[in-house]
Protein backbone atom coordinates (compact mmCIF):
# COMPACT_ATOMS: atom_id res chain seq x y z
CA UNK A 1 0.00 0.00 0.00
CA UNK A 2 1.22 3.54 -0.70
CA UNK A 3 -0.03 7.07 -0.17
CA UNK A 4 0.94 10.29 -1.93
CA UNK A 5 -0.93 13.13 -0.19
CA UNK A 6 0.04 16.73 0.49
CA UNK A 7 -1.84 19.28 2.62
CA UNK A 8 -0.61 22.88 2.47
CA UNK A 9 -1.81 26.22 3.85
CA UNK A 10 0.00 29.23 2.51
CA UNK A 11 -0.09 32.33 0.33
CA UNK A 12 0.13 32.46 -3.44
CA UNK A 13 3.53 33.81 -4.45
CA UNK A 14 2.37 35.02 -7.86
CA UNK A 15 -0.72 35.26 -10.03
CA UNK A 16 -1.58 31.96 -11.72
CA UNK A 17 -0.20 31.35 -15.20
CA UNK A 18 -3.18 29.94 -17.10
CA UNK A 19 -2.95 27.99 -20.36
CA UNK A 20 -5.80 26.77 -22.53
CA UNK A 21 -4.62 23.64 -24.37
CA UNK A 22 -5.78 22.71 -27.87
CA UNK A 23 -7.79 19.84 -26.41
CA UNK A 24 -9.88 22.37 -24.44
CA UNK A 25 -8.28 21.49 -21.09
CA UNK A 26 -7.29 24.42 -18.87
CA UNK A 27 -4.21 24.35 -16.64
CA UNK A 28 -2.98 26.90 -14.08
CA UNK A 29 0.38 27.02 -12.32
CA UNK A 30 1.49 29.25 -9.47
CA UNK A 31 3.79 29.19 -6.47
CA UNK A 32 2.65 28.82 -2.87
CA UNK A 33 4.69 29.94 0.14
CA UNK A 34 4.35 28.10 3.44
CA UNK A 35 6.07 29.66 6.44
CA UNK A 36 7.04 27.82 9.60
CA UNK A 37 7.70 29.91 12.71
CA UNK A 38 9.85 28.54 15.51
CA UNK A 39 11.95 29.70 18.44
CA UNK A 40 15.70 29.14 18.20
CA UNK A 41 16.84 27.02 21.15
CA UNK A 42 20.23 28.69 21.52
CA UNK A 43 19.34 32.37 21.11
CA UNK A 44 15.64 32.19 22.02
CA UNK A 45 14.67 34.46 19.14
CA UNK A 46 11.69 33.82 16.87
CA UNK A 47 12.70 32.65 13.38
CA UNK A 48 10.82 31.92 10.17
CA UNK A 49 11.54 29.39 7.45
CA UNK A 50 9.65 29.69 4.16
CA UNK A 51 9.24 26.85 1.66
CA UNK A 52 8.10 27.49 -1.91
CA UNK A 53 5.89 24.94 -3.68
CA UNK A 54 4.98 24.79 -7.37
CA UNK A 55 1.22 24.20 -7.64
CA UNK A 56 -0.46 22.78 -10.76
CA UNK A 57 -4.25 22.89 -11.20
CA UNK A 58 -6.21 21.26 -14.02
CA UNK A 59 -9.68 21.75 -15.55
CA UNK A 60 -12.28 23.29 -13.21
CA UNK A 61 -9.76 23.92 -10.44
CA UNK A 62 -7.62 25.86 -12.94
CA UNK A 63 -10.63 27.99 -13.89
CA UNK A 64 -11.29 28.77 -10.21
CA UNK A 65 -7.62 29.70 -9.76
CA UNK A 66 -7.79 31.96 -12.82
CA UNK A 67 -10.79 33.85 -11.43
CA UNK A 68 -10.03 34.04 -7.72
CA UNK A 69 -6.34 33.47 -6.97
CA UNK A 70 -3.94 36.41 -7.00
CA UNK A 71 -0.54 37.00 -5.46
CA UNK A 72 -1.02 36.98 -1.68
CA UNK A 73 -4.27 34.97 -1.63
CA UNK A 74 -4.32 32.60 1.34
CA UNK A 75 -5.09 29.03 0.20
CA UNK A 76 -5.52 25.50 1.44
CA UNK A 77 -4.22 23.04 -1.15
CA UNK A 78 -4.77 19.29 -1.05
CA UNK A 79 -2.97 17.25 -3.67
CA UNK A 80 -0.12 14.91 -4.50
CA UNK A 81 3.60 15.28 -5.22
CA UNK A 82 4.79 14.73 -8.76
CA UNK A 83 8.40 14.89 -9.94
CA UNK A 84 9.08 15.11 -13.66
CA UNK A 85 12.20 15.60 -15.73
CA UNK A 86 13.02 17.46 -18.93
CA UNK A 87 16.08 18.40 -20.97
CA UNK A 88 17.03 22.07 -20.97
CA UNK A 89 18.44 23.96 -23.96
CA UNK A 90 21.98 22.76 -23.12
CA UNK A 91 20.90 19.11 -23.06
CA UNK A 92 21.09 18.81 -19.27
CA UNK A 93 18.43 16.79 -17.50
CA UNK A 94 16.45 18.95 -15.07
CA UNK A 95 13.98 17.79 -12.43
CA UNK A 96 10.90 19.66 -11.24
CA UNK A 97 8.86 18.76 -8.17
CA UNK A 98 5.25 19.97 -8.25
CA UNK A 99 2.08 19.63 -6.21
CA UNK A 100 -0.83 18.56 -8.42
CA UNK A 101 -3.86 20.05 -6.68
CA UNK A 102 -6.92 17.85 -6.19
CA UNK A 103 -8.75 20.31 -3.93
CA UNK A 104 -8.35 24.01 -3.22
CA UNK A 105 -10.04 26.24 -0.66
CA UNK A 106 -9.75 29.99 -0.50
CA UNK A 107 -9.08 31.05 3.09
CA UNK A 108 -9.32 34.37 4.85
CA UNK A 109 -11.85 37.12 4.31
CA UNK A 110 -13.01 38.36 0.94
CA UNK A 111 -11.62 41.82 1.71
CA UNK A 112 -8.15 40.30 2.29
CA UNK A 113 -8.09 38.65 -1.14
CA UNK A 114 -6.19 40.68 -3.74
CA UNK A 115 -8.61 39.38 -6.41
CA UNK A 116 -11.39 41.37 -4.71
CA UNK A 117 -9.44 44.62 -5.03
CA UNK A 118 -10.28 47.01 -7.85
CA UNK A 119 -12.98 46.82 -10.42
CA UNK A 120 -13.71 43.53 -12.13
CA UNK A 121 -11.96 41.48 -9.44
CA UNK A 122 -12.52 37.74 -9.47
CA UNK A 123 -14.86 37.86 -6.47
CA UNK A 124 -17.30 39.99 -8.42
CA UNK A 125 -16.99 38.10 -11.70
CA UNK A 126 -20.20 36.09 -11.32
CA UNK A 127 -22.45 37.47 -8.58
CA UNK A 128 -25.06 34.76 -9.15
CA UNK A 129 -22.62 32.13 -7.86
CA UNK A 130 -21.78 31.86 -4.16
CA UNK A 131 -18.49 33.30 -2.99
CA UNK A 132 -15.62 30.82 -3.36
CA UNK A 133 -14.99 30.67 0.37
CA UNK A 134 -18.54 29.41 0.89
CA UNK A 135 -18.44 27.22 -2.19
CA UNK A 136 -15.15 25.43 -1.48
CA UNK A 137 -14.45 25.83 2.21
CA UNK A 138 -17.78 25.01 3.83
CA UNK A 139 -19.84 22.80 1.49
CA UNK A 140 -22.05 21.53 4.34
CA UNK A 141 -23.61 24.99 4.69
CA UNK A 142 -24.66 24.99 1.04
CA UNK A 143 -26.55 21.75 1.40
CA UNK A 144 -28.77 23.22 4.11
CA UNK A 145 -27.17 21.49 7.07
CA UNK A 146 -26.91 23.59 10.18
CA UNK A 147 -25.38 22.31 13.37
CA UNK A 148 -27.80 22.36 16.32
CA UNK A 149 -27.20 25.29 18.63
CA UNK A 150 -28.21 23.30 21.70
CA UNK A 151 -28.52 19.57 22.38
CA UNK A 152 -31.80 17.88 21.49
CA UNK A 153 -34.04 17.05 24.46
CA UNK A 154 -33.91 13.47 25.68
CA UNK A 155 -36.71 11.18 24.51
CA UNK A 156 -39.28 10.27 27.19
CA UNK A 157 -39.01 6.83 28.76
CA UNK A 158 -41.31 4.14 27.36
CA UNK A 159 -44.23 3.00 29.55
CA UNK A 160 -44.70 -0.35 27.88
CA UNK A 161 -41.88 -2.93 27.99
CA UNK A 162 -40.52 -3.62 24.52
CA UNK A 163 -41.90 -0.33 23.14
CA UNK A 164 -39.14 1.53 21.28
CA UNK A 165 -38.32 5.04 22.43
CA UNK A 166 -39.27 7.80 20.00
CA UNK A 167 -40.49 5.42 17.27
CA UNK A 168 -43.08 7.37 15.23
CA UNK A 169 -42.74 5.24 12.11
CA UNK A 170 -46.11 4.12 10.65
CA UNK A 171 -44.88 0.58 9.91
Amino acid sequence: MSLNKVLLIGNAGRDPEVRHLESGVVTATFSLATTEKFRDRTSGELKEQTEWHNIVCWRNLAEVAEKYVRKGTQLFIEGRIRTRSYNDSNGNTRYVTEIVADNMQLLGRKADNPAAQGQGGGWQAQPSRPAPQQQYQQPYQQSGYQAPSQPAPAAPAADVPGDEIGDDLPF
